[in-house]
């Protein structure tokens, strides 16, 4: 069985990964139909066996190659988006 899945995220390319990646956050195939709670579940799990060997520079709150979840802090995130940070506000009375 391990052997099995092994191969079969090794078979897997990015587009299938983004199409298994967006039926689980929409909780319906590409077509409309939705999945059933097995389909979610079994997708879920590739989905995060795919980021953990796939994942080189992990987004927020997704699987890391090391198996972790990613979580970043407001500041990495605020860098990422290019948010400059010693922005000045000025608040009317």
């Amino acid at each position: 069985m391990q052997k099995d899945l092994e191969a079969m995220i090794a078979a897997m390319t990015p587009d299938v990964y983004q199409r298994l990646a967006t039926a689980v956050e929409t909780g319906k195939w590409a077509d409309g139909v939705a999945l059933t709670s097995e389909q979610k579940e079994n997708c879920l799990q590739l989905v995060m066996l795919w980021q953990s060997r796939h994942n080189h520079d992990a987004q927020h709150m997704s699987i890391g190659r090391d198996g972790q979840i990613v979580t970043k802090s407001k500041q990495q995130l605020k860098e990422e988006f290019g948010i400059i940070s010693d922005v000045t506000r000025i608040t009317l009375q």
